[in-house]
Parts: C-alpha cells; structure tokens; sequence
C-alpha cells in the first residue's frame, strides 16, 4: 500500500481509507438502507488486514450508529496497531424525526459537545482528524466555529482539524486564524469542478485532501443498473439524487460503460479505475472509499496501486465529453 503526506504536516495515509456512511445502516434520512453491523465490523476487519490505515466516519451517520460500529471493530485491536480514526462534526438531527432534514451547526458549544459524544461512541481518546461536516447554517461566523477547533487541538482531544465542503473562501478565512491540515470535497469523473478551485487552493496552500464519492455512490461501478435504483430500499437517499435519474442516470452509466476496456486492460474493476483517477489529480492526498462487506473491499482495494498512464487519462477524458456526464475539468495537469 502506497502512503502519502496529508498536506505538509500530517500523518502519511494510504491512499485509500475506508468510508463507513452505509454502516450508519438504515431509518434516517441519507441512509443508504439496512446494514447488518456483523458485515460492517468484518468489513472494518477485512480493509485493515489489507493494509488500510484510516477510518472515515461521521455522527451523523446513522445518528451515532457508525461511530459506535468503528468502535467496536477496533476494540479488540491494539492501541498501537488501531488505525487513524476521522470523523465530522457539525450536523444536529431530531431522533424525534429520524427523516428530518439535519441543520447545519458548527455554533462553538455544539462543535465541543459533539466532540465529547464521538470520542465517547468511538471509545478513544483523541480523534486523529475532526473536520467541519458542512459549512454551517446558523449564522455563526466560522472563525468562531474554527476557534473551538483549534481549541480541541490544543486541549489533546483533536490531533490534526480539517473540514468538509468548504469553498475556498471558507478555506482562507480558516486560514487566517489556524492551517487547515485537510479538505474533504466530493470528487469523482462525474462530479469534478473542485478541480479547478478548491483542490489548486490546497495544493499551493499545504493542505491535504481526501475525496469522497469517488465512484459517485457506485454509479462508476461494474455492478450498477437503472434497474437497481428502481429496487433500492424506500430510506436510500439515493432515491433522491439527480446522478441517479434520468437524464442524468443514462448519461453516468454510458461513462461507466466506457471504462470497461481500461479496466481490462489494468486487469483490474471499473470500480478501482473510477477511484485511481481520482488518485491522478495533483493535490489529491487519498480517496475515501465506501463498503458494506468484505468482498466490495477486495473489488476496489487494486486502485490504491492501479496507475492510469497518459493514454487511459485520454481515453476517459474523451468519454467524459461524448457522454456529457457531470461538470468539471476533464484531465489531470
């Protein structure tokens, strides 16, 4: 497994982590369906003995429910063989509405009160990465919500401080009180505009990041169909996304379609080719990938040393124009 340096002072990751949103499992309102926490915990298990050194979560997910399954998969593993734990803040939902749509609340007590849960759920002491979920709604200015941030670095709790969807005039208002150490943007070949804003801005500024969605919700995967969508669980959030209706479903698949022949060339899945491209873009420290068994682990994990050359990038920046799926620049500089 390949590691890379988050920005210019963090710790060196794999440059694949393990997404844990679908083991939030199902009953709230970005749910991705049930999810059997045995079949969560072995995949934990399964992605670490592969040599995956980090763990992505969020309260959120599931209402607290994924913390507490990342947490019990790494109870029984050694403190000095445990992975670095990530997780987010900022989101506060109604267990009285379990389908209500979550605030965006980053106000300085909750920032603090949701660090002191998740270190409770994930039964550890410090969290090795806590970013900012989404920018907040409350009308809470985010120096003062990066303020406590800092804070909870300087009290032990936190490690390194790191965001999640911000723009980059967020990123340099951050900046100006303390470094920003990551970036977690939606990245994939069907949702690419961070390319040519937000990643450029990190790179010059020494900030790491980590893309989620690479395979844009299993779109860019060899399994999917419209047929699929159409049998999703009624609580999928994906029932929801414009990537997964038409025009833009059709569009998605014809660009999945058009992977194919790289992936056998690579020997390898659509799947891993739709992450490793990710991995192609200078500034791009790692990519969070999601899995629901141990068997969707071994599907992806080939991309963490699949290297596209400059004839695959060709090839998929062409597709990407033929089908007109997503926005965003089309080839790695």
């Amino acid at each position: 497994m390949q590691t890379r340096q988050l920005g210019n002072t963090g710790p060196r990751l794999t440059t694949i982590g393990l997404g844990t949103w679908a083991m939030g499992g199902g009953d709230w309102k970005f749910s991705w369906g049930p999810q059997d926490d045995v079949e969560s915990i072995s995949t934990i298990h399964r992605a670490l003995d592969l040599g995956i050194n980090w763990i992505d979560t969020a309260a959120v997910y599931g209402y607290g429910h994924s913390e507490v399954v990342v947490g019990r998969a790494l109870a029984g593993i050694p403190a000095s063989e445990r992975p670095l734990v990530f997780t987010k803040c900022g989101l506060r939902w109604s267990d009285a509405d379990r389908m209500a749509m979550p605030v965006r609340d980053s106000r300085p007590a909750r920032v603090r009160g949701e660090c002191e849960a998740s270190l409770r759920r994930l039964g550890v002491e410090r969290i090795d990465l806590y970013q900012f979920h989404w920018p907040d709604e409350t009308g809470t200015p985010v120096e003062d919500s990066w303020g406590e941030m800092l804070r909870l670095v300087d009290e032990g709790k936190v490690r390194w401080p790191g965001v999640s969807n911000f723009d980059v005039a967020l990123l340099e208002r951050c900046g100006k009180l303390g470094h920003v150490q990551s970036l977690q943007p939606p990245f994939s070949m069907i949702r690419r505009d961070v390319a040519g804003t937000e990643i450029p801005w990190c790179a010059k500024h020494g900030t790491g990041v980590i893309v989620y969605s690479p395979m844009q919700s299993g779109l860019l995967t060899d399994s999917f169909t419209a047929a699929r969508v159409a049998a999703f669980p009624p609580d999928d959030w994906r029932r929801l996304s414009p990537q997964h209706q038409s025009p833009s479903l059709e569009r998605n698949l014809a660009l999945r379609d058009a992977l194919k022949p790289i992936a056998a060339k690579h020997g390898a899945t659509t799947a891993a080719v739709a992450v490793a491209w990710t991995l192609a873009w200078p500034g791009v420290t790692a990519a969070i990938v999601g899995a629901r068994s141990p068997q969707q682990v071994d599907g992806w994990l080939p991309a963490a040393t699949l290297r596209l050359d400059a004839a695959d990038l060709a090839a998929i920046a062409s597709a990407i124009a033929k089908t007109g799926a997503g926005s965003g620049p089309t080839t790695p500089a």
